[in-house]
């Protein structure tokens, strides 16, 4: 795994604006950044990346049988106690999911390490499923990147696959926050993947959604929605006024309630429980718990709810070496074993390994001066060679 340096396309802006990424640049400062890649073998992505990927995620799936029913480990995991019986009610009817970001701290060469799961509302999809192909073809024309460059990515058509497992009669509507420029253009992305496996579909605003009097959830038109996909997290959805209706209302959502179970930090101590000393997992605890002495005074604490890495601390012999503000923190926090990010030129990467209908299909990397990733960190993409 090595990050080379590479001439930027003089057009990649147009190219960009063409496919709808229109959030290549948030706030005056490059997100996407092409004047560097990641390159990595074929061997450091099946068995590195791939497989591992694949196992985390059967992990998940049977920690969640043995936490649906436990009233202990959902209340650590900070679910309000009257969602509980939707949560269950969508494990046992299986709903289905579409996708999830595992996020993992790998230097190509030591087995991969769970940061964290983006279970819920992961973005970065565009760029990692559509963008970073685009830049891969077109490097390849222009004899930037080797002929035989190949690239772990076949997200796009996992996703149109992955559709035509819901009810294809229904409608889907597609719900975000639209003032935001990354939400707009995933949720845009997503609702065209949709189409193209045979969906009629609708884009609204949540704060557009209705309610009528029969706790049915009606778009702007009165029409009632039967299947939604929200890029908006369930445990704000919990704590919304409208919040108490999810449990009467006959929508099903896409991710579904059982994705609660993942989507939150409480999962990392959780799996750490139930799969000690598993390779790709690193010690973690409540901070809660006296078993988190067994960090000692050297470990990463992090909000069971947070996003972006807020309100993440590093902490180092006691001391708090790096503290990202932010709006969490109230619900509680878990501790996790440093594994410190790979060093490339000053750059830390993190990569995600994308999960659609549970398996791995997939590859994207975040890049930051510093050791969290944030919303500012930049999108490098990356290649087989």
């Amino acid at each position: 795994m090595r990050r080379v340096d590479c001439p930027e396309r003089d057009d990649w802006r147009l190219t960009a604006a063409r496919v709808g990424f229109d959030f290549h640049t948030i706030d005056g400062e490059r997100y996407w950044d092409e004047s560097a890649y990641y390159t990595l073998t074929l061997e450091q992505i099946e068995r590195g990346i791939e497989a591992p990927s694949a196992e985390i995620e059967a992990m998940c799936l049977e920690l969640i049988d043995e936490v649906i029913d436990d009233e202990r480990q959902l209340r650590r995991l900070q679910i309000p106690e009257p969602f509980w019986p939707m949560i269950a009610a969508s494990w046992e009817r299986d709903d289905p999911s579409l996708y999830g970001r595992l996020d993992l701290s790998f230097d190509g060469a030591g087995p991969a390490k769970l940061l964290e799961y983006n279970a819920d509302t992961p973005t970065s999809l565009l760029e990692a499923a559509v963008f970073q192909w685009i830049w891969l073809e077109q490097g390849i024309e222009r004899s930037v990147l080797p002929a035989a460059a190949d690239q772990f990515n076949s997200i796009h058509e996992s996703l149109i696959e992955a559709w035509r497992e819901f009810d294809l009669t229904s409608r889907l509507h597609f719900a975000a926050a639209l003032e935001s420029d990354e939400d707009a253009g995933t949720l845009a992305y997503l609702e065209d993947t949709a189409r193209q496996a045979g969906f009629a579909t609708t884009m609204l605003d949540i704060g557009e959604i209705g309610l009528r009097d029969d706790n049915r959830f009606v778009d702007l038109d009165n029409r009632p929605i039967a299947l939604a996909f929200k890029l908006y997290p369930w445990e704000w959805m919990f704590r919304e006024g409208f919040g108490a209706h999810l449990i009467k209302s006959d929508t099903r959502w896409i991710e579904p309630p059982w994705k609660a179970i993942l989507s939150n930090k409480g999962l990392l101590p959780l799996l750490w429980e139930m799969f000690p000393r598993h390779p790709n997992l690193l010690p973690a605890y409540f901070d809660d718990d006296p078993n988190a002495a067994a960090l000692g005074s050297t470990y990463v604490r992090k909000p069971i709810y947070s996003r972006e890495g807020a309100n993440v601390a590093l902490v180092r012999g006691g001391e708090t070496q790096l503290d990202r503000a932010g709006p969490y923190g109230a619900e509680g926090f878990i501790r996790q074993a440093l594994a410190p990010l790979p060093n490339f030129a000053s750059r830390y990467p993190v990569l995600g390994s994308w999960i659609v209908a549970g398996e791995p299909c997939g590859l994207s990397i975040r890049e930051d001066a510093g050791p969290i990733t944030s919303d500012t960190s930049r999108f490098i993409p990356h290649a087989i060679v």
